[in-house]
């Protein structure tokens, strides 16, 4: 009952206030979010690289409403792509954007905003050999990523998409992607969505995900199974072995901060583990998102709450 309010929540201005203004949030932040600033960051990644993991980085935001913010998300990525550089860490750190903070949703022209402002992004983690993902947002935006990495794909073919189980329209889309070459990561949805463009029922949601996974694991892409679910994973290590996919063809994605242990469990069986770290000062949508996702994160937070005892 409470996921879609707290999902209402994420895009509230007023609760954003009172949610960062509560001297608790900070310290349970730090549990989802990899620091303010790239340097607290990266000094994560480098301990979870060093571990056998990889990652995917997030510089956080979102829904710009300028043309100078989205080109400060553009070169904040630009920072985080040079640092990599300098680690040499690009063959174990990809990075993942969301376009509606590189301008797609201003009024005049944000498609083709969005779109000069990644490729710059697209150009310089294929010089250092590193990829970027496109994150998927509400289904407004749906047309609008695919259509950009469609054009991305052109010069820089590795470049990944996410899809969202829930939405009606995605097996289809997971067949148009499940070609050589693509890489797709497969995520249940974290966004309320209305009921004539997605489903509502968790159980239908989970069912829809399979089949999705089904599509992308029999065809010639490479798919990135982002779910923490066990169930998920369970599914996905059979469809991969009925699908003779070999170490390497595919991987595991979690999220920074969720089921560690499990995380650890399949590196260590072999399996490529991606783990997605967000960083930023612009957070709370994304912490927000979390907390709506599963119950134990919300009372995980609630519990931060309460005096000790």
């Amino acid at each position: 009952m409470l996921g879609p309010v707290l999902l209402a929540a994420s895009r509230s201005d007023r609760m954003r206030r009172v949610v960062a203004a509560a001297p608790v949030t900070r310290p349970v932040v730090k549990r989802f979010i990899a620091g303010d600033e790239l340097d607290p960051a990266m000094d994560t990644v480098r301990g979870l690289t060093a571990g056998g993991l990889e990652v995917t980085l997030d510089h956080l935001g979102e829904d710009v409403t300028d043309r100078a913010t989205a080109q400060a998300t553009r070169d904040a990525y630009l920072r985080l792509l040079e640092t990599l550089r300098k680690d040499d860490l690009g063959p174990r750190a990809e990075v993942s954007v969301k376009l509606s903070a590189f301008g797609q949703s201003l009024p005049d022209g944000g498609h083709d905003i969005a779109l000069a402002n990644v490729r710059e992004v697209a150009e310089l983690a294929t010089e250092i050999g590193t990829t970027v993902t496109l994150d998927m947002e509400d289904h407004t935006t749906v047309d609008s990523t695919l259509a950009i990495l469609h054009e991305l794909r052109r010069a820089h073919p590795q470049t990944g998409a996410v899809l969202q189980s829930y939405l009606f329209r995605t097996e289809d889309d997971a067949r148009a992607l499940a070609v050589a070459g693509s890489r797709v990561r497969l995520v249940k949805g974290a966004y309320k969505e209305p009921a004539d463009v997605a489903l509502q029922d968790k159980k239908d949601v989970d069912r829809a995900y399979v089949r999705a996974l089904r599509i992308l694991f029999e065809g010639e892409g490479y798919p990135m199974v982002g779910s923490h679910d066990p169930r998920m994973i369970a599914i996905a290590q059979d469809l991969a072995a009925r699908n003779h996919r070999v170490a390497g063809s595919y991987e595991f994605q979690m999220l920074y901060g969720i089921r560690t242990a499990e995380q650890r469990r399949l590196a260590d069986e072999g399996e490529r583990m991606r783990i997605y770290v967000p960083y930023g000062a612009d957070w709370y949508g994304y912490f927000m998102r979390r907390l709506a996702e599963r119950p134990a994160n919300l009372a995980f937070f609630l519990r931060s709450f309460l005096p000790a005892r």
